[in-house]
């Protein structure tokens, strides 16, 4: 059997140019079945992989079903397997949400405060997506988020410093590639100190190179010395990096020439998607492909629109005939991508007979550089008892007292105002959130005496008067608010809104249900926690540490400056 030196440059040979064309393509579609236009377009087009969404989930069984039947029709059509790469971060960026053991997201694993605990989650969250066909995981995010007003990394970061970030982005990637899947360690080289989330906007970070190499760039480093197979390109200027007004994803300089030549880099470069404002708007979806190629990408991500993706390939086709991308360079990319998918067991060509079971036409076979199982997890079974337990501990360590001047923690068993400011979709990454689980009725299942009001973050304004007739009740007795994004741009209702919460001199708690920062838009509030997040797990560790039920175990993974903090 050919070796994996021999393999790759075999398989080249035998491909056509539109199929290594293909490869270079990672498109999304819509529906939740192999059928209809997802059908057509992977038969037309040899693309490399797929991506889901929220819009492409129902339950894991339906997403295992759904794996399979594109496997199946890329092979059908002659294709090479297919990537299926997902945004499973954990926390508040996941698109599969129920049927799993969801894991808490980066910046809660970093406040519990375990490295070997964002293993754990990233390894029971590969299994469990292996388990449906995924081999690729968009995650870890190893930003380094040290810009309070960052609207799209915040608690999808393990925090502000470089050293830790690296640390704990380390170990996720190696429990997703223990998991037999590809991890992707993003966004290269650094989304944290930004203002502009890329999906809306070019976000410029003027630091210069010495900044850069001190704080961005470690985790990245660390992230290649750990092997990790997949590194994601920022849609951001960085101009101490690149000589034009080019964001890294189309920068010669910043993917050929720092990643690859001075960080050492070999594995797959992939493009965060093209169709983010920062590239369509400023460059075009169908020519910034080409010139993502021409920089040194290896996978162009276009998760929505098919006329786009088809332009992408026909436009990558046209570029190699014309002459202005050598096939050399195709071959290059191609070659790589080839040798991770055999890595990753989608070239059975690369297996023993016997040596590998095939679910569904999909292998589940680790990889022979995986390690074994660390027991006494299951890569059988989805959702399993040991999987939630892992979830609900580091949950649990998560939870963080920040300041209590009022001595009101925990809770007194009184009738108690809890406001819920629901989950809001304040970026694309975040795609859709479903309030499940309201902090009120957390607290009422601890055994509270509850008021239970739930607003979204536009109807605080507009209900501003009723939930302080509520507040000024006789029987209530304390107050609690769980803020969401209060110190964003959109987040003055709920400060005013606590503000007057305060003049009424009743004890008044805050709970930050996503970014912590948010003391710093409310800064005379006395008591304050930091949940991190506000997933149903979350608001049931959050009201059991209100309630003394559990410590307050977590510390925080960023600096709130300009506020006088106390730790309890």
């Amino acid at each position: 059997m050919s070796g994996p030196k021999e393999i790759y440059p075999l398989k080249l040979k035998q491909m056509t140019l539109r199929e290594k064309i293909g490869q270079m393509l990672l498109c999304g579609f819509h529906g939740t079945e192999a059928a209809g236009d997802v059908d057509a377009f992977l038969r037309k087009y040899p693309i490399g992989g797929v991506i889901y969404f929220a819009r492409n989930i129902e339950s894991p069984e339906q997403v295992e079903r759904l794996s399979s039947g594109l496997q199946r029709i890329a092979v059908e059509s002659g294709h090479v397997p297919l990537w299926v790469s997902i945004d499973q971060e954990g926390g508040m960026v996941a698109r599969i949400t129920e049927g799993i053991a969801l894991m808490p997201g980066q910046m809660a694993i970093a406040a519990a405060g375990s490295i070997e605990d964002a293993y754990q989650a990233a390894y029971i969250s590969g299994v469990e997506l292996r388990s449906m066909g995924i081999n690729m995981n968009f995650a870890p995010v190893l930003d380094v988020n040290n810009n309070a007003a960052n609207p799209v990394i915040g608690v999808r970061s393990f925090g502000e410093s470089p050293q830790s970030v690296a640390a704990y982005g380390a170990r996720s990637i190696a429990g997703v590639q223990d998991a037999g899947m590809s991890a992707t360690a993003k966004h290269f080289p650094g989304h944290g100190d930004t203002d502009t989330d890329s999906h809306l906007d070019l976000p410029v970070i003027t630091h210069d190179r010495e900044r850069v190499e001190q704080v961005e760039l470690i985790p990245f480093r660390a992230a290649i010395a750990a092997g990790v197979d997949a590194i994601m390109s920022a849609h951001i200027y960085f101009p101490a990096l690149e000589p034009e007004r080019l964001p890294v994803t189309l920068s010669q300089a910043v993917l050929s020439g720092l990643l690859r030549q001075e960080l050492g880099y070999e594995g797959m470069i992939v493009t965060d998607c093209m169709e983010m404002d920062a590239i369509a708007v400023n460059y075009g979806t169908v020519d910034a492909a080409v010139m993502a190629v021409e920089a040194g990408a290896d996978l162009v991500l276009i998760s929505h629109t098919a006329h786009l993706q088809a332009g992408a390939y026909e436009a990558l086709l046209a570029a190699v005939q014309s002459g202005r991308i050598s096939e050399a360079r195709i071959d290059e990319s191609v070659t790589r991508l080839l040798k991770y998918k055999a890595k990753r067991g989608l070239l059975r060509q690369e297996m023993n007979a016997g040596d590998h079971e095939v679910r569904g036409g999909v292998s589940t076979r680790l990889s022979s550089e995986a390690s074994t199982d660390p027991a006494p997890f299951k890569r059988s079974e989805r959702n399993h008892p040991l999987h939630q337990e892992v979830a609900r501990r580091i949950s649990e360590n998560s939870i963080t007292w920040v300041r209590d001047q009022l001595n009101m923690l925990p809770l007194k068993l009184e009738r108690t105002l809890v406001i819920t400011v629901a989950t809001s979709v304040t970026t694309i990454a975040d795609e859709q959130l479903t309030q499940v689980v309201t902090l009120g009725s957390a607290l009422t299942h601890c055994g509270l005496d509850v008021v239970d009001i739930t607003v979204t973050p536009e109807e605080v304004a507009i209900r501003s008067a009723r939930l302080l007739q509520a507040a000024e009740e006789d029987d209530i007795r304390q107050i609690v608010v769980g803020t969401y994004n209060a110190g964003s741009a959109s987040g003055d209702p709920q400060c005013r809104l606590i503000g007057w919460l305060q003049q009424l001199g009743k004890p008044l708690a805050v709970v930050a249900l996503r970014s912590p920062y948010d003391l710093l838009a409310i800064p005379d509030v006395q008591v304050y926690v930091a949940a991190y997040e506000s997933r149903p797990l979350a608001m049931e560790s959050t009201a059991r540490a209100l309630m003394g039920h559990i410590p307050f175990a977590g510390k925080l993974p960023v600096s709130i400056k300009k506020a006088n903090l106390y730790s309890g």
